[in-house]
């Protein structure tokens, strides 16, 4: 399915970029022999446990509500596979691809922790559908994110079992039985401890989050870059960016954000050519001005978001857990509040830095503020309207990211008879988080896309390094200064630029460091 180097998985806590790498770009996964001995020695423990005539949560008894209710041996085979049908219960659009491998990637890895109870043959079932490239079709409705993700789980789990649809390497939609088939995969009779071992955990929010801050990362890049475009070709000042004033304040996200801003605008013609007494500005806007304190802030959102996601990587989660000593215990880990709070975080930090591009767009388009410019970067004004509506789109995707940043996480129904009464809704705040971030790059896009035309209509005057590189860029997909023509293909075209992270590259390649 892809030549790119299998990831270990059993060993050492994933990393970002091991999800990144298999959910996003279909890297193979490697169970490490160590992991398959840690999984066989821990069943040894389910199996005493199974032929115990006193009940034991998720062995031998049923679950949620009816969690007292003793299951006899000869009907928990009928039990595990109850518990899968009955909890995939998605509605809903398909979930994208990536987040399904996601689901299936870090579910792998708490089975390969070996607390949780499984066969090997579990384990090796979860790695062969990955490898496979066989992605089972979960609904966007269903999790509550509490007892962990359980309904996207459930989907997983079902077609381990060759129930239920799949998609396979190439994307057909099929019967999970014809996909295992075809991949020379047994399907799984889930025995005792097995079905709750598969849905107990936080594995489809931690996957977007980690996909999240991977994609951010690249986005704040941008938004610096954008920031940069926006300052010069409307005649802004770059000193206000200085390493002792931002000394003053020492945040750490701040910090980076304005050293890009000098890097990027250091060697830059226009802004040089109209530094000193002559320049009768006292300050510029607060949106050309601020943008470090703005892009630093969800830099430093994005560290925090970042060790929460190193922390729950290193974590299993499942209910119930089967300690090191042997014992097997009921516990609450699987409560997603801790990344459903940082996925909210970042929905807020997101919407803000969209905010700050957009009002750096319109100061653009408006002759009483860009210094010399034409109203909306037209050609013929009156005739022509430029770049008008495209501060429209931007203004209309910010107004829906300031929805998708009220928060998830404080919501809560209760389920389950009220045994699980308090829930965290961590995979609805992943789920907004992901089109905040697709609508934030396109509001940058759009602010690159105008400050490309502003830096043309700024000649002869040339841009600097940086920036001038990054319009050259916008340049090989969209056209310069000239009559209206139809716009929404140049939009889409820069904004594959910037979600791609062709722009942050180019930009840091550029970058006078």
């Amino acid at each position: 399915m892809s030549e790119l180097p299998s990831v270990l998985v059993g060993d050492a806590p994933l990393s970002h970029a091991d999800v990144v790498a298999v959910a996003r770009h279909g890297a193979p996964v490697t169970i490490s022999s160590a992991a398959l001995l840690r999984v066989a020695e821990t069943r040894h423990v389910i199996d005493g446990l199974a032929a115990d005539p006193h009940p034991h949560y998720g062995v031998s008894t049923g679950f949620g509500a009816l969690a007292t209710t003793f299951i006899a041996p000869d009907r928990r085979l009928q039990l595990q596979a109850s518990l899968i049908r009955s909890h995939a219960a998605g509605t809903g659009a398909e979930v994208e691809r990536e987040v399904v491998r996601g689901l299936q990637l870090l579910r792998l890895q708490t089975l390969s922790s070996g607390r949780t109870g499984v066969r090997p043959v579990v384990v090796e079932t979860y790695a062969g559908l990955l490898n496979a490239g066989i992605t089972p079709v979960v609904r966007e409705y269903g999790s509550l994110g509490c007892s962990g993700d359980l309904a996207p789980l459930a989907h997983i789990a079902l077609a381990t079992m060759g129930e239920g649809d799949v998609r396979d390497a190439e994307g057909t939609l099929m019967p999970a039985s014809d996909a295992l088939v075809a991949a020379d995969i047994e399907p799984l009779t889930l025995v005792e401890k097995e079905g709750l071992a598969l849905i107990n955990g936080t594995d489809g929010m931690l996957g977007m989050l980690v996909l999240a801050l991977h994609d951010l990362e690249t986005l704040l890049i941008t938004a610096d870059m954008a920031a940069a475009m926006s300052v010069e070709s409307q005649l802004g000042t770059d000193a206000v960016f200085a390493a002792d004033l931002m000394a003053l304040r020492p945040q750490a996200g701040q910090a980076v954000s304005a050293a890009h801003l000098r890097s990027f605008l250091g060697d830059s013609p226009i802004v040089h050519s109209h530094k000193g007494p002559e320049d009768g500005r006292v300050q510029d806007a607060y949106s050309l001005r601020c943008s470090p304190q703005v892009h630093g802030t969800a830099r430093d959102t994005l560290g925090y978001a970042s060790m929460i996601a190193d922390r729950e990587l290193a974590s299993v989660i499942d209910n119930p857990v089967i300690t090191v000593d042997g014992r097997i215990e009921s516990n609450g880990n699987f409560h997603g509040a801790p990344v459903a709070a940082v996925l909210d975080f970042l929905a807020i930090s997101v919407a803000d830095v969209a905010s700050i591009s957009e009002r750096r767009t319109d100061r653009a388009l408006d002759p009483a503020r860009n210094h010399g410019l034409p109203p909306f970067l037209a050609d013929e004004v009156g005739v022509d309207s430029g770049l008008m509506i495209a501060q429209y789109a931007a203004a209309g995707i910010v107004s829906e990211l300031k929805r998708l940043a009220v928060p998830a996480s404080v919501d809560s129904i209760p389920s389950s008879a009220m045994q699980e009464d308090h829930v965290s809704m961590g995979w609805a705040a992943a789920r907004k988080l992901r089109r905040a971030i697709d609508g934030l790059g396109r509001v940058l896009a759009i602010e690159i896309l105008t400050g490309a035309r502003a830096l043309d209509l700024r000649a002869p005057l040339q841009a600097g390094p940086a920036t001038g590189a990054v319009r050259d860029l916008v340049r090989t997909v969209a056209a310069g200064p000239g009559p209206d023509r139809f716009l929404s293909p140049d939009m889409e075209a820069v904004t594959a630029l910037v979600q791609s992270g062709a722009v942050a590259r180019i930009a840091k390649e550029h970058a006078n460091d």
